[in-house]
């Protein structure tokens, strides 16, 4: 019997397309096992294209089966749905222990969860919130099974941590190059972009500080801008202003560096080998940019909203610049090992053993 995952996830203007962008790519790993999937949605007017069918990025219809279950967070999957599926992923944060247990029989995964959600649970994926970078020795033998160091368990949940289940895109596990690219004595390319719909208004702040560069002399470069909300203000030369980028994934290779938040994006151009500052769309997000800034994979901007503008410039004047090339390569080659472009191989394996256990 082939197994049915549901992918649960929320996509509002605060928690952005991240999640849906995640389920999409484990949606093409899972089908590559064998599996079927439908996408369970909630949220505002981004789910409701969902709900028609409609790729959220691109003006083409989905692969993937979508139930819309309306604006609710917490809305519970209906009991149709339920019985035929073997298993659920849910991909929100803010999962409660009383979502979890409304979703049983069914056998349950969460991806992050800093609350105990999990507990009620049988798997957790832990790629940011308890460190990215674990060692793969020693092993040790637990209840017959050979256990890792990134693996763990909370009751009776087993959770896996760490940079192995960082999920990337097929485009970005194709594109990887393979050496170490050599980065430019200065950055003269660089994209912009902080989620498809950008919440906290990143891009605002950014073209703001992005003007000061130019003004001031510290940056001549030209950069993609990607700003949902659009942007006020005097115009930056150099600086191109769009509401979307097409085949994101394929273009990051195209820029000498990404300023993005933590998702999707940051994982890839780090798996990509390209250079990325990331700013926190909140302080979730900082810890766990942090995370990665700590394992040198990326440079850390702390919380954007929060952040103060001057000591921006300044990070990215440095960074941007020939004394920031050194920086900039050795970010390359630690987050390179870091992020493979395996992730979502591993977690759909996972799924699929959890499926069949």
């Amino acid at each position: 019997m082939t197994p049915t995952l549901v992918f649960r996830v929320h996509s509002d203007l605060r928690l952005g397309l991240g999640h849906v962008a995640r389920a999409l790519v484990l949606d093409r790993a899972w089908r590559a096992l064998g599996g079927s999937s439908v996408l369970a949605v909630s949220g505002g007017p981004q789910a409701r294209r969902l709900a028609q069918g409609l790729h959220p990025f691109r003006e083409e219809p989905l692969e993937i089966e979508v139930v819309d279950l309306g604006e609710d967070l917490h809305a519970p999957l209906p009991e149709s749905l339920k019985a035929r599926a073997s298993l659920v992923l849910v991909d929100q944060w803010e999962t409660t222990p009383e979502q979890v247990r409304a979703l049983r029989p069914l056998k349950v995964a969460l991806m992050e969860d800093e609350g105990d959600a999990h507990e009620a649970a049988d798997l957790l994926f832990q790629p940011f919130l308890e460190g990215v970078d674990w060692p793969a020795m020693p092993v040790k033998v637990v209840n017959g099974r050979k256990v890792r160091p990134h693996e763990t368990f909370a009751g009776s949940c087993r959770v896996l941590r760490g940079a192995s289940f960082i999920v990337v895109g097929e485009a970005a596990t194709l594109g990887r190059p393979k050496r170490e690219p050599l980065q430019p004595l200065t950055v003269r390319r660089l994209l912009a972009t902080f989620g498809g719909t950008d919440g906290p208004g990143l891009a605002q702040k950014a073209y703001g500080i992005l003007g000061d560069l130019v003004r001031e002399g510290r940056w001549s470069g030209s950069c993609t801008l990607l700003a949902p909300q659009g942007v006020s203000g005097p115009a930056v030369p150099g600086c191109t202003v769009v509401s979307q980028v097409p085949e994101l994934t394929r273009r990051i290779s195209e820029f000498d560096a990404v300023w993005c938040a933590a998702g999707l994006t940051l994982a890839e151009a780090v798996c990509l080998g390209v250079p990325a500052a990331a700013w926190g769309q909140n302080a979730r997000q900082a810890g766990m940019i942090g995370d990665m800034a700590q394992a040198n994979a990326c440079m850390g901007l702390g919380e954007g909203p929060e952040s103060d503008p001057r000591l921006v410039v300044e990070a990215l004047a440095h960074w941007f610049s020939a004394e920031g090339q050194e920086t900039r390569q050795e970010q390359v080659r630690d987050g390179m090992k870091l992020v493979d472009g395996m992730g979502a191989a591993r977690v759909a394996q996972e799924l699929r053993a959890l499926a069949e256990a």
